[in-house]
């Protein structure tokens, strides 16, 4: 039996313009309203999933060891972070695994700690922390684009700990009895998007940055951060041809608002988001 458990992080900001691409302020504005600096309200949603004797955290937010001046760029807040949501659950203790979709800030950042004299380990002592051979050399030698997002103290430290593992890049890898993997590469190289078994017919699907929230649903709305664009849009589609039975639910991490979603084609053949509600109320929605 798998059991999933939302785990709240708080929230940060991000430029409109880059977090929507090509798609006009005048279009992208109603979808999550700026403020007077162009910066829109962003969750950083990550997912427990229990499965068998396994605990997996998949994402860890943007943490609380970077500098206030990094700190005031993003602007976090809320009333939820990593660890108090984890915790609501299980210990950090008990996490098994830590998986780890990509390494930009935002979502790997709580996986390291940092104590009074600066020494960096790992949040969660006991867990295993995945990623794969082709996302870590990327991350560790950044081209110019990403460098900003790829913070060695939030991966190298576990790597030196021995607490990081690889995982085979290869569609359809089984990562646990209940989680299987895909691969894409438009927003960065190899992120890792968990395929979720809930056990009556349905998925749960945890996209990542290939879908950050119900606004990117359309096919254009493409985050300018992404390396990769065309590619995007060509991993949409694919993503898309897997996902529109009604029997995917899509877990959106950065949606300020949904938690879960559906994505259904309307009368024009165009790809929109369908029942927007929280993962409790969409498990109980068979």
């Amino acid at each position: 039996m798998v059991k999933v458990s939302v785990i709240n992080t708080g929230y940060f900001k991000l430029d409109g313009g880059a977090m929507f691409g090509i798609v006009p302020k005048s279009i992208w504005s109603r979808i999550n309203p700026p403020d007077d600096n162009n910066l829109c309200t962003w969750a950083m949603r990550c997912l427990l999933v229990e499965d068998g004797n396994r605990k997996i955290l998949i994402d860890t937010g943007i943490g609380n060891k970077q500098s206030e001046k990094f700190f005031s760029f993003f602007q976090p807040h809320g009333n939820e972070d990593l660890m108090t949501s984890v915790t609501h659950f299980i210990s950090a203790e008990e996490i098994t695994d830590v998986l780890i979709t990509h390494f930009h800030f935002d979502h790997v950042g709580g996986a390291v700690s940092c104590d009074s004299k600066g020494n960096y380990y790992p949040t969660f002592p006991n867990a295993t922390y995945w990623t794969n051979e082709l996302h870590y050399k990327w991350a560790y030698d950044p081209n110019a684009r990403e460098a900003a997002s790829f913070l060695k103290e939030n991966f190298v430290p576990l790597k030196d700990s021995g607490l990081l593992s690889m995982i085979e890049v290869e569609d359809g890898v089984r990562f646990s009895d209940h989680i299987t993997l895909r691969f894409y590469n438009g927003h960065t190289e190899a992120m890792m998007v968990p395929f979720i078994d809930l056990g009556d017919g349905r998925t749960l699907v945890y996209p990542a940055d290939l879908l950050p929230s119900s606004g990117h649903i359309r096919m254009p709305y493409v985050m300018a951060y992404d390396i990769r664009p065309l590619v995007t849009i060509q991993e949409k589609q694919s993503f898309y041809d897997i996902i529109t039975d009604n029997r995917h639910i899509l877990f959106f991490e950065h949606d300020r608002q949904h938690e879960t979603g559906k994505v259904i084609k309307n009368e024009k053949g165009r790809f929109v988001a369908d029942s927007l509600m929280s993962l409790k109320d969409q498990l109980h929605n068979n």
